[in-house]
């Protein structure tokens, strides 16, 4: 009896998972009119798990199979996922920690980043099994592994859990927008006042403003799909044209430093995690595949895309700091000459593709916030608070962006606060929290070196990009 004592337990907070679910999904549509479940104060020991199934009906032996995307759409999704504004800081990362140890760097992060994602996929996986729920999102799955938890105290924090997880990704989506801001007033500014003689930078940043509203204001994403994929188009073209300047006339490799020094490591980690953003597009692309159980493995669709990913990384990074180095700037496309066509159109070709890129950054925290915003007006108000959230939220980015137009400076401060939380920090405590007693105590100890890397990087990341944002506005620029 005292061997299933924790799954009588753990049912309960099964059912609540499930039920939330539910409320979570109808408060898209009616958001004022449900309630979220509330734990039952003691154990239901009578539902089997065929009643859990009948919660969520057999939809899913129904599933229209049509929809989903195959591996090689997958590997696609993930790269662009991937390779954003990250990769065009790659050479500043370099430039903060030296050519040998930030490369090498590069490789240890690369490793355990992918095996952070692969620890999210595949406790997810195991997590599905659990409740008998389709699939998970990020947020889900941080909720559910503490809710079926065998220790009550852990059960007791999966709503806090799942709230932690949505404000980091709501900061991480936001930050990323404030940067695209800041690349694409950067990139404009740099033709503009070249051509056409000086204007203040932050006229360029009221001149996109517009735009990116009336960007910001599409509400489906279907709409948005031939707007991704021309973003697409753009990225990949001007990394090529990226790498055609980067290879011609590099110095020798002795002529830059192995090692720069210890106090801007700090900025290093924070823009290369920064770079690894693609952690939160795992689970939504897994979900969508016609064969899930290809996501993992030596030579699944993850290694293979991340392999890739890492492999664009490192190169951007060391050709691009070889090439220009202490002189790299927080994008590459900055150092790139703005008196030739070539190197004019790439850097219009990859402020073109940010911007279109900002719907689909804008649109996770639309989606968490959303909800909590109509809850509290009338339906009939509804449309318009969204609109009005939309714009709110565009607006902040924008005078975030105004107020900090230091590009390296504001991707170091992201990526140290909440990429390192969502890639380092999440999935080892997922993890330990879903294994449970069953975790090996070498699983453990992993898991506690993972969290540690990213913790330690989360505080001197952010005091030391802080720190350094504290010292622009003094006048005072590193």
């Amino acid at each position: 009896m005292e061997e299933a004592e924790p799954l009588m337990l753990a049912e309960p907070e099964i059912r609540c998972v499930i039920e939330d679910r539910k409320v979570r999904e109808a408060s898209q549509s009616s958001p004022s009119s449900v309630k979220r479940p509330t734990l039952p104060a003691f154990p239901i020991i009578s539902d089997s798990d065929s009643d859990l199934r009948s919660e969520l009906g057999e939809d899913e032996d129904e599933e229209d199979t049509d929809h989903k995307i195959s591996n090689t759409d997958t590997i696609i999704h993930l790269l662009k996922g991937n390779l954003g504004t990250g990769i065009l800081a790659m050479p500043d990362a370099i430039k903060n920690s030296g050519l040998l140890v930030g490369n090498l760097g590069l490789v240890m992060m690369a490793c355990i980043c992918v095996h952070c994602m692969h620890l999210l996929v595949g406790n997810s996986q195991e997590l599905c099994r659990r409740t008998n729920l389709p699939f998970l999102s990020y947020a889900d799955v941080m909720e559910t592994c503490f809710a079926t938890s065998d220790n009550p105290v852990l059960r007791r924090w999966a709503a806090q859990a799942r709230r932690l997880v949505e404000v980091f990704l709501c900061i991480t989506q936001l930050g990323f927008c404030c940067v695209y801001f800041v690349f694409i007033s950067q990139s404009m500014e740099q033709i503009f006042n070249h051509w056409y003689g000086e204007m203040d930078y932050h006229l360029y940043m009221l001149i996109i403003l517009v735009p990116m509203v009336l960007l910001a204001c599409i509400r489906n994403l279907k709409y948005l799909s031939p707007v991704s994929m021309i973003a697409n188009l753009l990225q990949f073209s001007g990394l090529a044209i990226i790498f055609y300047y980067l290879l011609q006339d590099l110095p020798y490799s002795w002529e830059r430093k192995s090692f720069s020094s210890w106090g801007q490591i700090p900025l290093y980690f924070g823009t290369a995690i920064y770079a690894f953003e693609g952690i939160g597009v795992v689970l939504p692309l897994e979900n969508q595949m016609r064969t899930p159980q290809e996501m993992r493995g030596w030579n699944g669709v993850l290694n293979t895309s991340m392999i890739l990913v890492s492999c664009l990384y490192i190169a951007v990074g060391f050709f691009g700091y070889l090439k220009y180095g202490d002189q790299v700037a927080g994008s590459i496309t900055l150092n790139l000459p703005v008196d030739e066509f070539l190197a004019i159109l790439v850097k219009i070709m990859m402020s073109l593709a940010i911007f279109l890129s900002y719907a689909l950054q804008f649109y996770v925290p639309v989606e968490l916030l959303n909800p909590f915003i109509q809850r509290r007006v009338s339906p009939e108000y509804h449309l318009r608070a969204e609109y009005c959230l939309r714009i709110g939220l565009v607006l902040l980015t924008f005078s975030l962006a105004a107020a900090v137009p230091k590009l390296d400076l504001f991707i170091s401060l992201v990526g140290s606060v909440s990429s390192s939380t969502l890639a380092l920090m999440a999935p080892p405590i997922i993890d330990t929290v879903t294994k449970g007693p069953h975790c090996t105590w070498q699983t453990f100890v992993k898991n506690i070196l993972i969290f540690l890397v990213g913790f330690f990087g989360f505080l001197l990341g952010s005091y030391v990009s802080v720190g350094n944002i504290f010292k622009y506005f003094m006048g005072d620029e590193h």
